[in-house]
């Protein structure tokens, strides 16, 4: 592992960050969307509690390879003595780039012990968490939010951790209760931007190349964190540099997403053998959406138990883009 040298600053901006994902922001989906045009990426989300418990399943969740980097390991959870222990063993085990602590999921087992979205709602409780970790760590810390949980905004979160060494925020641009549909408010991530001195980064609803120009240029943020827009579509990263680049981008083509697929169901095979290839099913249904007849060629992809499988589907399937 190198030595971590990261940090935050160093982005070119605007920045395009692959945001955390449960079930999808695994090694070998980082790897893809780091070759395909992401400056940084998320580790799904792991629990301060098993991390502190050492447990056996959790280890899959913390491993990475340098090509991969920067990476920012996300966790979760409640009590502040958990989360101190878990950042100084990340900081000495696992070295990643930087720490991120989730405040921001809506999911009802993740919120019935009091984390994500449940934690935020704790105002003095989510200063004390981050004191604990900041206490325990050398590297960069980092939150991911919402715009507002059961009255709580992000600005009264950010007023209650003002004075603490936070390098960046993601700010998911929707309610606790909009879990992950409905428009994004623009002025709450534009205002916390004002009064945040570190990296914001926008997320929620991207889904095109005009879509994050569109909310870079009306927030201001430093960048943005793509998270639904890019299953199945990880191309979206060299979509959206090419279009602010340079006001343009190419649409998918069929041979190329087929390169990407098999690159993906290949990796997933290599690290994690058969469970890699079943979870990959769930990737291939998201890649193959829009194609004719997608229907029919999801069902042989979710029969299929080896990565030579994959490969004869694909090799074998005349379909295009309509």
């Amino acid at each position: 592992m190198k030595i971590n040298q990261f940090t935050w600053e160093k982005l070119k901006k605007p920045i395009l960050a692959l945001a955390p994902m449960a079930g999808v922001s695994d090694s070998p989906y980082r790897l893809i969307c780091r070759e395909l045009g992401a400056d940084i990426v998320y580790s799904e989300m792991v629990s301060v509690a098993a991390l502190c418990h050492h447990s056996p399943k959790t280890k899959s969740l913390l491993e990475f390879t340098d090509a991969e980097r920067p990476l920012i390991l996300q966790i979760f959870g409640s009590e502040p003595e958990q989360f101190a222990v878990a950042a100084k063993f990340v900081d000495a085990e696992v070295k990643p780039d930087g720490l991120d602590i989730n405040f921001g999921c809506p999911v009802r087992d993740v919120i019935k012990t009091g984390a994500g979205c449940y934690l935020m709602k704790d105002l003095a409780r989510s200063r004390v968490v981050l004191e604990a970790v900041l206490a325990n760590t050398t590297l960069p810390v980092s939150i991911k939010v919402r715009t507002e949980v059961g009255g709580v905004t992000v600005l009264d979160l950010l007023d209650k951790i003002a004075g603490l060494d936070l390098k960046a925020i993601m700010i998911h641009g929707r309610t606790f209760s909009q879990k992950f549909s409905g428009p994004i408010n623009i002025e709450l991530i534009k205002e916390a931007k004002k009064r945040f001195k570190g990296v914001v980064l926008a997320n929620g609803g991207l889904h095109t190349p005009e879509s994050v120009a569109q909310v870079l240029a009306d927030t201001g943020c430093d960048g943005v964190g793509l998270a639904r827009g890019v299953m199945g579509r990880p191309y979206l990263f060299t979509q959206a540099r090419e279009y602010l680049e340079a006001g343009k981008y190419q649409p998918p083509v069929f041979v190329d997403i087929q390169k990407i697929i098999l690159r993906q169901a290949k990796l997933m095979a290599e690290t994690k053998g058969p469970r890699g290839v079943m979870e990959m099913r769930k990737h291939l249904g998201w890649y193959v959406h829009d194609f004719p007849g997608a229907k029919k060629l999801r069902a042989r992809f979710y029969a299929c138990t080896t990565y030579a499988e994959i490969e004869q589907i694909l090799l074998d399937n005349p379909l295009r883009f309509g």
